[in-house]
């Protein structure tokens, strides 16, 4: 049974595919399983692969599509994300087109049940086991690498006015926890807590991040960060 995160079963597409991604992994992955030709559309934040994401159509931000630009498309399959997405513009979606796949993995393993996914629908099945196989591998190497890593307090900020983490509940806290970078805090109800820079959580960080998005940090919001010389940082 082919069933996306919230549920919805699916069915393998009949005749021509034309598929719209709001999410910039998912747009990645389906190039990866050999469907670029039939993503019709994509996020702005969609930049990967370089070379072939260039020549989609851009339909808006992920939390702000345009939907007269989306319809116009005529997608027959539109992917969106439980975090990346709003749910007001899915259900607004819904409405003209036919098939949404809902994604949301939570941890790196994730991928594997995702990858199957998309190429059962889409009739990449031998795609997908290539992909799923060469993850295999590299999460193997992975877990063997980071055996004798010492454990790394890291603060992850995604937003500012109001700085926002992410919690140990997200698919990004997981994958930083496969090389031991255990984010702060530790503990939190809210997957993407409000943090003061003068919290604890700051002052524990031994290594802070930057994203890039959905808020575009920069190197110089660090001067707003009243941090020890012994912090190391990371910006885009």
């Amino acid at each position: 049974m082919l069933t996306d995160a919230i549920g919805t079963c699916h069915t393998p597409a009949r005749g021509p595919v034309r598929i719209v991604s709001l999410v910039p992994s998912i747009t990645e992955l389906l190039f990866a399983l050999e469907l670029g030709t039939q993503v019709v559309g994509r996020s702005a934040y969609c930049t990967y692969p370089e070379a072939e994401v260039v020549a989609v159509p851009q339909v808006g931000g992920p939390k702000d599509p345009h939907l007269d630009r989306l319809q116009a498309l005529a997608p027959t399959h539109l992917i969106v994300n439980i975090d990346e997405n709003r749910r007001e513009d899915v259900a607004a979606i819904r409405a003209f087109v036919p098939n949404l796949i809902v994604t949301h993995p939570l941890a790196p393993v994730d991928n594997l049940v995702l990858y199957r996914l998309l190429g059962a629908v889409f009739h990449r099945q031998v795609q997908a086991a290539r992909l799923c196989a060469a993850f295999e591998t590299e999460l193997r190497k992975t877990f063997v690498e980071s055996a004798n890593l010492p454990d790394r307090r890291v603060l992850y900020l995604i937003w500012r006015k109001p700085w926002m983490t992410v919690s140990r509940h997200t698919y990004i806290s997981r994958t930083l926890a496969l090389v031991r970078w255990l984010s702060l805090p530790e503990k939190s109800e809210v997957r993407y807590p409000e943090v003061d820079l003068k919290d604890e959580a700051l002052r524990e960080a031994e290594i802070i991040l930057f994203s890039s998005e959905p808020f575009p940090l920069k190197t110089g919001h660090l001067e707003e960060f009243p941090v020890s010389a012994s912090s190391s940082w990371m910006a885009p």
